[in-house]
């Protein structure tokens, strides 16, 4: 390695955040995929060529977003240690919904969407029957104290 590649690196590396902050929703995918099937909806609606190309990209990046989020839900929340005595087929679920989101990208078959949903809300009645919300979400401030 020479002086200026030590001193000006030219290699970017991402993580999902700096710090792990250990707050995990599956309603962030959720979104995300929801967002593909209205997009898919617009998609079919349309003559518009331009839009219908732009309607594309957008889901294209949404599924992707959708599948970062269920990485970081599996790679940082779950431990089979802790889950995998509660639903053994959980890991199938989520492997299941990252290659559903990956058959989003790739089509603009409304049912796909649709499935990609399903698997989504799967995974988050597994996290709510684990105590998802409350070890993983900052508490909403009462209401009282206003």
């Amino acid at each position: 390695m020479s002086l200026r590649d030590w001193m000006f690196p030219t290699r970017v590396v991402d993580a999902h955040c700096d710090i792990p902050c250990g707050v995990y929703d599956p309603e962030q995918a959720r979104i995300e995929a929801e967002s593909c099937l209205k997009i898919l909806e617009k998609y079919h609606a349309s003559n518009d060529e331009v839009f219908r190309q732009r309607c594309l990209f957008v889901k294209e990046e949404r599924a992707e977003l959708a599948k970062h989020h269920i990485d970081v839900l599996w790679s940082d929340w779950y431990k089979p240690e802790k889950h995998d005595a509660k639903n053994p087929q959980i890991k199938d679920v989520f492997k299941q919904a990252v290659s559903a989101g990956s058959k989003v990208k790739q089509t603009v078959d409304k049912a796909e969407a649709e499935k990609f949903l399903q698997l989504i809300d799967q995974i988050d009645e597994f996290w709510r029957a684990n105590n998802g919300p409350a070890e993983t979400r900052v508490k909403k401030a009462a209401a009282s104290a206003r």
